[in-house]
């Protein structure tokens, strides 16, 4: 069985990103980068982008959307989306 991990996709310095967190001590994680800020990618463009990654979503796995804001001690801070997935390495690829 293939190890699980989970996807998020945020926007970073104006960009969207989506990125694999792995268990590495470096912090170091797969990430694709949309090079752009709108609009939101499309659940395509994420699977290709997890493809490019060497990722798949797990069977049945929904993209799951959260709002957070820069500053949570601010009310007022802007509003951050984050949407997360759980993935698997896909067949013949190791993470």
């Amino acid at each position: 069985m293939a190890q699980e991990f989970m996807a998020q996709m945020s926007v970073f310095r104006g960009l969207w990103y989506l990125y694999v967190v792995l268990p590495d001590p470096s912090g170091r994680w797969p990430e694709y980068d949309f090079d752009r800020a709108a609009p939101v990618p499309t659940f395509t463009e994420r699977a290709d982008a997890l493809g490019v990654l060497g990722f798949e979503p797990v069977p049945g796995a929904e993209w799951r959307w959260t709002e957070d804001s820069q500053d949570p001690d601010d009310p007022a801070s802007p509003v951050v989306l984050l949407a997360a997935i759980q993935v698997r390495s896909r067949a013949g690829e190791s993470a």
